[in-house]
C-alpha cells in the first residue's frame, strides 16, 4: 500500500495468520484493526473497502493491521462461522498492543468483518477494556446475530445494498439509537463510492483530534 507497509505472520488458534501492517508517518496516535468480508465469498484483506479503511486510519495517524481469515491466502485453518475469526482477531489485537504499548485501539470492518469486530468488542467490554470506537461499513445486520455496539459507533451503508438491505440495518440500529450514514447510489461493495467512506470516517473521527 505504501512504503510503510509490510507483511508479517502470527500464530492463531488454527495456525498461521497472514497479516499486513500499515504504519503512519511519525509516531502513531493509536492502533486500528480492519476486518475483511466473508472468506467463503471472496473476502480477503485486499478487499477494496478493507483497503480504504486501512488507508483512512493510516491517514489519521493509526498503526493499522489486518489479516486474512482462516483458509484465505496464506492463512491456515478452515472457516469457523465467525467464532474462530473473533479469536484470531483477538490474537492480532494482543500482538499490536505489545508492539505499541499504551496506545488506544479501534476496531473496523466491512460486511462479515463487522460481525467479527462487534463480537470482539462485546468480549473486550466484558473484560473491561473496550476499543475506543468502532467503524462498521456494510454492517451484517440480518445476516448475522449482530450484538449491540457503543452509541458512538460509525455506521456507513450503501443505499442500494441488496446483500444487506438498509431496512435490516435500520431495524438493528433503531433500538440502539445509533445514526446510520447512507451513501446514495452505493451498492454493497461501494463501487465508485470508496472515497465517500474515506471522507466520512475522517470527518466523523475528528471529534477528538
Amino acid at each position: 500500500m505504501n512504503k510503510n507497509s509490510h507483511k508479517f505472520y502470527l500464530t492463531g488458534h488454527a495456525g498461521k495468520m497472514e497479516c499486513l501492517l500499515d504504519e503512519p508517518e511519525g509516531q502513531p496516535r493509536g492502533i486500528a484493526l480492519v476486518a475483511h468480508p466473508h472468506p467463503l465469498y471472496g473476502g480477503t484483506m485486499d478487499n477494496k473497502v478493507a483497503q480504504t479503511l486501512a488507508r483512512t486510519f493510516v491517514g489519521l495517524g493509526y498503526a493499522t493491521a489486518r489479516f486474512n481469515f482462516r483458509s484465505v491466502g496464506e492463512s491456515e485453518g478452515t472457516y469457523d462461522d465467525g467464532r474462530g475469526e473473533v479469536d484470531d482477531m483477538e490474537v492480532m489485537l494482543e500482538h499490536m498492543l505489545k508492539e505499541y504499548p499504551g496506545l488506544p485501539f479501534t476496531l473496523s470492518g466491512f460486511s462479515f468483518g463487522t460481525f467479527v469486530q462487534a463480537q470482539l468488542q462485546q468480549r473486550l467490554e466484558a473484560q473491561g477494556r473496550p476499543a475506543e470506537r468502532l467503524v462498521l461499513v456494510g454492517t451484517a445486520a440480518g445476516k448475522w446475530p449482530m450484538p449491540p455496539v457503543p452509541p458512538d459507533t460509525i455506521l456507513i451503508h450503501g443505499e442500494l445494498d441488496d446483500t444487506i438491505t438498509l431496512t435490516q440495518v435500520f431495524d438493528w440500529a433503531r433500538p440502539l439509537d445509533i445514526p446510520v450514514t447512507v451513501i446514495p447510489g452505493a451498492d454493497h461493495f461501494f463501487h465508485r463510492k470508496l472515497v465517500h467512506i474515506k471522507n466520512l470516517v475522517a470527518q466523523l473521527w475528528r471529534r477528538d483530534i
